[in-house]
């Protein structure tokens, strides 16, 4: 059987390569695109809204994008890029929106405060420190900051109520943050892309082959899991967009950049309540400071979430191991990912992180008290029997070699791509989900480089993201003219 041909193939059905398929299909409408997934749905995975926090990360109240340094400082650089990269993502939606390729933007995204809230005198000194910093920048200009008990009491309800009032408190606000619905975000851009011309999406058809011809070409093999058919695919580019599948696809590839990287595994789960009386009572996501030793994406928050249309309040993510690289994976994922080429890696990342493992593993064996009881640092009056344990997604952290061939733990989103740019895969996780436009710009500028610096397709980049080429961090009159743009198109504007 002769193998379907294809300009591109888009392996796995989340937010990136969702992303990268409308950006591609803006660029060059001719090229013929084929989106593979191994599940019965498009995301469904990381990308779900129960697998995925939705924040939005912008940087706004993350506390772990603004590290305290050693003298006592606070940097504020990592929350700055972050946050222009946000605003990428913005631009590309509201684009979508204005020429009809997304529905009504709260079908997605709605304006929901972000708020970091601490306690203790030290940390309310780190969390005014931090807001100093970061309002004197534009990019943070809207961001308040109270101590007074009373302020909070507007802005966190539930969080101040019957707290000790002489605990030291404090938190920061940026009213027009939002809350992401990435599953139905993705799904409604695959629903554009299969209205259009040149687009196939294959569901239940996981990859179990990937090599490159001598021509350039990779060669792609499917297995339809419903009828146990093999399909032959071609393409000239392939994307690994899969989460915590792209690791074992990537080594599949056998390209010399895929050399020496590992992953480390890690689950999450959610507390979950959806009683109408305490979800009415809190309308923000509010962040606080993470256990010492806990992994960055274990940063606790009480979020307000509207998932397929319909509220809710999550508390979490508590962090746990396990050696699954996907929810719906198998056990032996982390096993299967260690070849020669990473071996000395993985093993030295075990060895260094014993600590965080035996904190994920106690993770695991925590009882509902014990995680309500963590709630209660945010919502002193929280009742176990409003909330409910709900599985959150996997997470496969980055692990590299260092400059001494040992392995160093990366906590963030990378891309590798083939020297000669027929190949790309993601990899790692937060801020993921809400850098997809940045990170799939990324890609094009390294798979595409040639076509990008045609005049046409500047042209159209610059269409759908008017900042393209220029820096948001640098340019406050830039800046400016896109917050403007996006918060009124997208409807996060603050009352």
């Amino acid at each position: 059987m002769a193998a379907r041909q294809a300009d591109v193939v888009l392996v796995g059905g989340g937010v990136m390569s969702a992303t990268l398929g409308m950006m591609l299909r803006q660029l060059d409408p001719s090229l013929d695109i084929i989106m593979v997934e191994r599940l019965d749905h498009v995301a469904h995975e990381s990308t779900d809204g129960w697998n995925n926090a939705g924040t939005g990360h912008a940087g706004y109240c993350e506390l772990n994008y603004t590290p305290q340094t050693g003298d006592g400082d606070v940097a504020i650089d990592r929350a700055l890029a972050i946050n222009a990269q946000f605003e990428v993502s913005l631009q590309f939606w509201s684009f979508l929106v204005e020429r009809g390729m997304l529905p009504e933007p709260s079908s997605f995204i709605n304006r929901t405060p972000h708020q970091s809230f601490v306690w203790g005198e030290q940390d309310v000194a780190f969390l005014r420190r931090r807001y100093e910093k970061l309002k004197a920048h534009h990019l943070f200009r809207e961001m308040e900051y109270t101590e007074s008990t009373e302020e909070l009491a507007q802005w966190m309800p539930l969080i101040v109520q019957n707290r000790d009032p002489q605990q030291p408190v404090a938190a920061t606000r940026i009213r027009h943050g939002s809350d992401v619905d990435f599953g139905s975000l993705t799904r409604s851009m695959v629903k554009y892309l299969e209205s259009q011309p040149n687009f196939e999406l294959m569901l239940n058809s996981p990859v179990h082959y990937l090599a490159q011809r001598d021509n350039g070409r990779w060669k792609v093999r499917v297995r339809d899991q419903k009828t146990g058919e093999v399909k032959k695919l071609e393409a000239g580019f392939v994307f690994l967009g899969a989460g915590g599948g792209a690791l074992p696809l990537l080594q599949k590839s056998g390209i010399e950049e895929a050399r020496g990287y590992g992953g480390f595994p890690v689950s999450g789960q959610w507390l979950v309540c959806q009683n109408p009386e305490v979800v009415a009572k809190h309308h923000s996501k509010v962040y606080g400071k993470a256990p010492i030793g806990a992994p960055p994406m274990s940063v606790p928050h009480l979020d307000t979430r509207i998932i397929n249309g319909e509220p809710a309040l999550l508390f979490g993510p508590f962090a746990g191991f396990t050696t699954r690289f996907l929810k719906k994976g198998s056990a032996f994922d982390l096993f299967g990912s260690v070849k020669t080429s990473n071996l000395r890696p993985m093993l030295s990342v075990s060895r260094d992180n014993m600590d965080l493992t035996r904190y994920l593993i106690k993770e695991v064996f925590q009882s509902h008290g014990e995680r309500v009881g963590s709630l209660r640092n945010f919502f002193p009056d929280a009742e176990e029997k409003n909330w409910m344990l709900q599985n959150a997604g996997q997470r496969v952290q980055i692990i590299k070699k260092d400059a001494e061939g040992r392995g160093k733990l990366e906590f963030g989103t990378e891309i590798v791509a083939a020297n000669d740019g027929s190949l790309a895969a993601l990899l790692g996780a937060s801020p993921g989900a809400s850098t997809a436009a940045n990170a799939m710009i990324n890609v094009l500028e390294r798979c595409f480089a040639d076509r990008m610096q045609s005049p046409e397709w500047l042209e159209r980049m610059k269409g759908m993201v008017p900042s393209y080429g220029q820096s948001l961090v640098e340019d406050e009159a830039l800046l400016n003219t896109v917050r403007e743009r996006t918060l009124s198109t997208l409807k996060l504007n603050a009352d």
